[in-house]
């Protein structure tokens, strides 16, 4: 096991981070920009490092900075979390190098998801379903129509390297189709510094579906049931369930038994989640997320299993200790994203928190790094606390979680509280009948 780790992260997930060590009894160094200076995972961990200004590139993307901190505090591994660095291959490569361990899979692993129409051809080999689309990158208009026509509109195209809605269009009709193709390529170089764009069968009304994975590099590879992240916004989710509510247990059971064979086969290591599009009864391949998922505490509470704890375990050569018949799934898991930001236009909303209260309870998880005074930078992503509810049924989870909404304040600055407090009232929500495009339909009615 290891005995220091470096958490190459800030936030909420920092925190997450340090619990599971000092759970494992590992001491741990915090890096931190100058505007994280106060934090709270800066004040418990056991040792902590500002690696530059507050922007992340010269802070948390400072991958010499980073290096160095290792170096100085004799850290013997390094986690990243979750954004940043944490699916960055040559970050993960020069770790390894240097005799450090990172805690997530292999720089090859990283590299091969990291490129979507290598991570959509190696799927479809290992035996994973995938949408009906291009085998590679789409450069040529000519081409493009050809196969458009073969794969039948609608069609999207998507950036090989994207990811977060990024370098995406929906193409509706032949004549938007040379037009979209330029534009998104030009977007995707912006973007990602790759042009590489691919094509697949766009689906109308599907379901964002996930299964999480853990696996050890040893061929053993485990499940832990589906999360349901349907309710999206510009493609960033909003509220992630475990499981989905319209799978049957033979549906879970399958998918997550082929994927968990496909990714054990690859040889896999750490902690890894492949995301699917579900309509019509089907599966369809979207990607894999090679790293620790903002949303894993729904899938900790339907199975009991600390995630990050079992992440560090392999990553330190411990062989799986659980298989498929160990693992059980208990009630039904909610998790709501809380941003600082304005609930209707959703700009970002910084500044000093003067009051706050987490709900508490049975069933009642909160998972943040934000206290009464504490000053949320501008600098980083708007996302400040998780609220995650647990009940024995979906209905009870749901109970719990509209009692834990109207409990939970956060003064000084704005929220999307209110934002939730409303989608858990609605008919399809209670339901469980809603789809991808949901909730910016339902927004714009509203």
């Amino acid at each position: 096991m290891f005995k220091k780790v470096l958490i190459a992260n800030r936030g909420e997930v920092a925190l997450r981070i340090l619990r599971a060590c000092r759970d494992l009894n590992i001491e741990t160094v915090m890096i931190h920009s100058e505007a994280d200076e106060d934090s709270m995972p800066v004040r418990l961990a056991d040792e902590a490092v500002c690696i530059g200004p507050a922007r992340a590139s010269d802070s948390y993307l400072n991958i010499p900075n980073i290096l160095s901190a290792a170096r100085i505090t004799g850290a013997d591994a390094i986690h990243p979390g979750w954004g940043f660095l944490s699916e960055n291959a040559q970050f993960a490569d020069i770790i390894r190098n240097l005799g450090i361990a990172f805690i997530g899979p292999s720089p090859e692993d990283i590299s091969t998801m990291g490129d979507k129409i290598k991570a959509k051809q190696t799927a479809e080999e290992l035996g994973i379903p995938v949408v009906k689309g291009s085998k590679g990158g789409v450069v040529d208009a000519g081409e493009a129509r050809k196969l458009a026509d073969e794969i039948g509109y609608p069609v999207i195209l998507k950036a090989a390297s994207g990811g977060g809605g990024r370098g995406m269009k929906v193409v509706e009709r032949p004549e938007q189709l040379e037009e979209n193709l330029s534009l998104c390529r030009s977007e995707a170089k912006a973007a990602f510094g790759d042009d590489a764009v691919y094509m697949e069968k766009y689906l109308t009304l599907p379901r964002h579906v996930e299964i999480q994975l853990l696996a050890d590099g040893k061929g053993n590879c485990i499940h832990l049931g589906e999360r349901d992240c349907s309710i999206q916004r510009r493609h960033q989710k909003v509220i992630e369930e475990a499981g989905c509510p319209v799978l049957s247990n033979d549906q879970r059971n399958e998918i997550g038994e082929i994927t968990a064979k496909a990714v054990g086969n690859m040889g896999y290591k750490g902690v890894g989640t492949v995301e699917y599009l579900y309509e019509n009864g089907k599966f369809y391949f979207i990607e894999m997320n090679t790293r620790l998922q903002v949303e894993h505490p729904v899938s900790e509470l339907i199975t009991g299993l600390d995630i990050v704890e079992q992440q560090i375990r392999v990553a330190s050569g411990e062989e799986l200790s659980l298989r498929q018949q160990d693992i059980s799934f208990y009630g039904h898991a909610i998790e709501c994203r809380i941003n600082a930001e304005n609930p209707e236009n959703f700009t970002p909303s910084p500044g000093t928190i003067t009051q706050y209260h987490p709900p508490g309870g049975l069933g009642v998880r909160i998972d943040s790094h934000i206290f009464s005074d504490y000053r949320i930078p501008p600098y980083y992503d708007s996302l400040i606390s998780k609220l995650i509810v647990h009940g024995p049924t979906r209905e009870k989870a749901i109970e719990r979680l509209e009692r834990a909404l109207k409990e939970y304040v956060i003064g000084g600055v704005q929220t999307n509280l209110p934002l939730h407090q409303k989608i858990i009232q609605t008919d399809a929500f209670l339901s469980g009948d809603y789809n991808i495009h949901w909730l910016e339909n339902w927004m714009q009615k509203s």
